[in-house]
């Protein structure tokens, strides 16, 4: 990789050039040699998005048609003028022409102006058009901080409907000018296939916009992938992307429904083996996530935490990669069925829990900690469940890790702990509370639910009295209506804004129009 800095005029005369050239070959009397570069000229019509942006980092993400090499440019500057110019990696078919760098030794506290170029393999090829975006880094000082969160895109069939206004939610959140977005998972639905039509129940018809790879369950690299490319399509989600940094999650539909090792696929599948999909599926997300590569793997690890600035840690989980198979989930002592998050990851969580300084420690998850989520039933006609809760009574199953996690964060004298969640289509707060709960050793906190981004709506989910949930409020579809669809406003994403400087968290739980539908504001503990 290098970095040269360009100055203003050699800047604005390459954008100036790609536009004219653009002009001339679209235009009347284009010559033969315009039209010739025009389709050597790679494109980037999958916009670019930010993610795990810090103080003085951020990972810059695109896609290209065709083999390219990735060029960004980037200043403080809204012109970009004396932009630095740095050689990204190449694009190829092996990532799927994606490509992503990790821009480095940025200036805290700012805005940064961008834009993400492709350069043809071939000497003299031209540029593929810009593409343009925006970011603020993390703070060095006290300074107001605001972030969003929701989960479960393109979910239950509704796809792009684009006389609807496409994936609406997106544009209301990018109206919020938030410092980052977390996606709580089920970033696409491999598992759901997209149909030209659907019926609404007021008579009407939704009208999606189809590609091949979305109309079928996902059983192949290209599928998976598909389903990525297909939600880039959506001009909401492009421009989300290109203005809001992003921190990616994942759950279940990245591979199909409730997916753990012990999965059994159904007969739409022909591929049986859910190592198989789980291999393509990873590999898919992980060329499609706008996220720095953690771990030996280097690009394996989902869990990893995000510094932004004194009063702010997310520590974002992965609770899918590492439990074990969805069972009645009652086992009276720990085991390899009672595993979720596993023990490296929990003990990673607490390590950076204990060494935090930040103010407020955000754990992002895929899936809520109390709410029961059900998965069928098993060969002896019990209760299976694809989450941790599992009813009322004791911690028992995969509770009894979470109790223990509990337990470690309270001896461990650790407060100013909020979790935030998605995963069952609609939104919430919940209070934990030892003087309400089965389990007593563990310290009160908050869990905020909001979703979907674009799905269907389902819920209430039942609580569980294990670790004391208490629903403080919650907005679902009324009457236990299921999948019911966006048009009807179940669209739900959460913002929270914590002040710079009495370091006050405000939650807000907002639905698809921006509008308040809940709020509570949060003193930090101090000492």
């Amino acid at each position: 990789m290098s970095s040269i800095r360009l100055p203003r005029r050699g800047a604005l005369l390459g954008a100036a050039g790609l536009a004219a050239t653009a002009r001339r070959a679209h235009g009347q009397g284009a010559s033969p040699a315009a039209i010739a570069a025009e389709t050597t000229r790679p494109r980037a019509d999958w916009g670019a998005a930010t993610g795990d942006v810090t103080s003085d980092r951020a990972l810059i993400w695109s896609r290209a048609d065709r083999t390219s090499r990735m060029v960004v440019e980037w200043s403080t500057d809204e012109g970009l003028r004396n932009a630095t110019r740095v050689l990204g990696p190449f694009a190829t078919e092996a990532t799927d022409f994606t490509a992503r760098l990790d821009l480095t030794g940025l200036p805290a506290d700012a805005e940064i102006f961008y834009r993400v170029s492709f350069a043809g393999p071939d000497a003299g090829a031209p540029l593929s058009a810009p593409v343009p975006g925006r970011f603020r880094t993390a703070p060095a000082s006290r300074r107001n901080v605001r972030f969003l969160w929701s989960g479960d895109t393109a979910g239950q069939g509704w796809g792009i409907n684009e006389a609807w206004g496409g994936m609406r939610c997106y544009e209301t959140m990018r109206r919020s000018n938030a410092d980052f977005f977390i996606h709580c998972g089920d970033t696409v639905y491999a598992d759901g296939p997209i149909q030209a039509e659907v019926k609404l129940p007021d008579g009407s018809t939704w009208r999606n916009v189809l590609i091949p790879e979305v109309t079928k369950v996902a059983e192949t690299l290209g599928e998976f992938r598909g389903r990525h490319r297909y939600n880039l399509m959506d001009r909401n989600v492009r421009a989300f992307h290109a203005e809001v940094p992003q921190v990616w999650l994942w759950d279940d539909h990245e591979v199909t429904n409730n997916w753990s090792d012990g999965k059994v696929l159904d007969q739409r599948y022909a591929e049986k083996r859910i190592a198989q999909l789980t291999a393509l599926a990873t590999r898919a997300f992980l060329d499609y996530a706008p996220m720095r590569p953690h771990g030996a793997d280097e690009r394996a690890r989902i869990y990893r935490k995000l510094a932004y600035g004194p009063h702010l840690d997310v520590f974002t989980l992965d609770m899918r990669s590492y439990r074990g198979p969805n069972t009645h989930n009652r086992q009276e002592a720990p085991g390899p069925e009672t595993v979720f998050l596993g023990r490296e990851q929990v003990t990673w969580l607490l390590r950076g829990l204990l060494e935090s300084r930040a103010t407020w420690k955000v754990i992002a998850a895929d899936m809520p900690l109390g709410l029961v989520v059900g998965d069928g039933k098993d060969a002896a006609g019990r209760d299976m469940f694809e989450a941790i809760a599992n009813g009322d009574g004791p911690a028992l199953g995969r509770e009894l890790e979470i109790a223990a996690l509990l337990g470690a964060i309270r001896h461990a004298g650790i407060r100013n702990i909020v979790w935030v969640t998605a995963d069952v289509h609609y939104t919430a707060a919940h209070r934990y509370d030892p003087a309400r709960a089965q389990f007593r050793d563990f310290l009160p906190f908050w869990e905020f639910v909001s979703g979907p981004l674009h799905a269907g709506g389902f819920g209430p989910n039942a609580p569980d009295d294990t670790f004391g949930l208490e629903v403080v409020w919650q907005k679902a579809p009324e009457g236990g209506r299921r999948n019911v669809p966006p048009t009807e406003g179940g669209q739900f994403f959460g913002e929270a804004a914590i002040d710079g400087r009495s370091g006050v968290l405000t939650v807000m739980l907002k639905d698809l129009t921006g509008a308040t539908l809940w709020q509570r504001s949060l003193e930090p503990e101090r000492g």
